[in-house]
């Protein structure tokens, strides 16, 4: 289907020989005048592109680039030599591209096309957004998609990573592959390494056949590792090899296996930063960061939320059914100030709820959770403890008091982590606050029984990784800093039991 272009005729002398060019250049072309019938003929075609031939600064192009904006039609400017992008006030004009008269035909075309497709990219990937940021993010998958060099997506939680990776494969030489996606994150990593590069039949307890890894699934086309940071380092070894030789062997197997595959990583945390503490391989993280995009957060381009929000509307009034006319214009504004921590999810999640649970035909500022408008933090209780002893002092941990400490660490670990995941999800803020001493229960120990009582039961100021490093220096202590017996005495792994030394200083 051709494009379709837009043009106002506030500048004939311009409008005309443009709209020739854009026609012979197989664009679908429509010259509107006055502004009145530029709006409705904009509501009516729905076009790819609106053209500025000339009046930028009035009051009615600046109303007709708005209403471009809320439909998330680009704009192309053509600005008088004496015009600046900004006008008397100091505000951009609000077009995606501009270039000063007389521009010279070929160019303004060039500059059509390259909009037309930008818009047509966006719509394909899903990636929303007008503001600079995003239209770089659009400009590199476009430089990017060509070629197989392995990309890395730095971003936060929620601004739409795999979008970006689905981008490149699509509009990639390997688009008519496999596009294979895998969380790292999600995956133990006891199984991590046979859902990379597979197993075969009788290579470890369970396996009963021979099973194909992601890599192969993916020969030809692109694997997307996501939550690459997340990556024990057992695999990190093998992936290097992978990357490097583009071999690898099946778990339990003797036959290298050769694929053709571009990776695409992405990480919501600083590999940099996981470099400079050991739990990243420096030499892997030089191999994955060959070419680099980054997401920035909704914080960073508060000008996309609108449309953003607009978008979803339209989206779930129509999945549920439910005829919206939109949002009111207190509830945009304080939908634009919200924090966002959860990024696009998050006001995606929002909006959805919002559509389904109003009692109008559009949202109101009533309609907005609370929590929402005022960036207001869940809180979670740690817990500080008291001395056990006169004094305070500790003499030493033995292995019963060791159990006795680490069976309620680890279990309030366990909840805790579980309510920050779930908040997380929600897009919460998360605030980490002390419990008064005097809520806290005293514990009773029977003295008289096979189990002395623990030295610490609670001693004021003690946060939950104070008790945590207490733990892990009595466990090494014991074990004559034997670390593989720490670990198992600990119940926890020795990757984790070396990260926890770096962590808390250990010697």
């Amino acid at each position: 289907m051709p494009s379709q272009i837009l043009l106002t005729m506030a500048d004939l002398e311009t409008a005309v020989p443009l709209n020739a060019a854009l026609e012979a250049a197989g664009f679908t072309t429509a010259m509107v005048s006055p502004m009145d019938d530029a709006k409705a003929a904009m509501r009516r075609e729905q076009p790819d592109l609106l053209i500025l031939t000339g009046a930028v600064h009035e009051a009615g192009a600046k109303q007709l680039i708005r209403l471009a904006r809320e439909q998330e039609v680009y704009t192309l400017g053509l600005l008088e030599p004496t015009d600046s992008e900004r006008d008397e006030r100091g505000n951009r004009v609000g077009t995606t591209a501009a270039l000063t008269k007389p521009a010279k035909t070929d160019e303004a075309v060039a500059t059509a096309r390259r909009l037309v497709d930008r818009r047509r990219l966006q719509q394909h990937t899903g990636i929303s957004g007008q503001s600079p940021s995003i239209h770089e993010v659009l400009v590199k998958i476009e430089q990017m998609a060509p070629v197989s060099s392995t990309v890395l997506i730095q971003g936060e939680s929620g601004t739409g990573k795999e979008l970006v990776a689905k981008a490149l494969h699509d509009l990639s030489p390997r688009r008519g592959k496999a596009f294979i996606a895998v969380n790292c994150a999600a995956l133990p990593e006891s199984l991590l390494e046979s859902e990379l590069f597979g197993h075969e039949k009788g290579a470890f307890t369970g396996a009963a056949e021979r099973r194909l890894g992601r890599f192969e699934l993916a020969d030809g086309g692109t694997i997307f590792l996501d939550e690459i940071g997340e990556i024990p380092l057992s695999v990190q070894v093998k992936l290097l090899r992978v990357l490097e030789s583009r071999t690898f062997f099946r778990v339990g197997g003797i036959q290298p296996i050769k694929v053709d595959v571009r990776v695409v990583a992405a990480t919501n945390r600083s590999v940099k930063e996981s470099v400079s503490l050991g739990e990243f391989r420096e030499d892997l993280y030089y191999r994955l960061n060959v070419l680099t995009v980054y997401l920035p957060p909704l914080r960073e381009r508060r000008e996309d939320i609108p449309l953003l929000v607009r978008r979803f509307i339209r989206e779930f009034s129509a999945m549920h059914d439910r005829p919206f006319r939109g949002i009111t214009a207190e509830a945009m504004h304080r939908l634009v100030e919200a924090p966002w921590p959860g990024n696009v999810r998050q006001i995606r999640n929002l909006v959805e709820s919002m559509v389904v649970l109003a009692p109008g035909t559009e949202i109101r500022a009533s309609d907005i959770p609370g929590d929402i408008l005022e960036g207001a933090p869940v809180v979670l209780p740690v817990l500080h403890h008291s001395a056990g002893r006169a004094g305070g002092a500790s003499a030493g941990v033995g292995t019963a008091e060791l159990e006795f400490i680490l069976r309620g660490l680890m279990d309030l670990r366990l909840q805790v982590e579980e309510l920050r995941r779930r908040l997380d999800d929600r897009g919460a803020k998360i605030q980490v606050i002390e419990v008064p001493e005097s809520a806290l229960t005293p514990i009773e120990v029977d003295q008289t029984g096979p189990m002395s009582p623990p030295d610490v039961i609670y001693r004021h100021g003690m946060t939950m990784a104070d008790v945590e490093r207490a733990t892990i220096a009595a466990a090494l202590k014991e074990c004559q800093g034997n670390r593989r017996q720490a670990a198992a005495k600990l119940g926890i792994g020795e990757r984790t039991l070396y990260r926890k030394i770096r962590e808390f200083k250990l010697a």
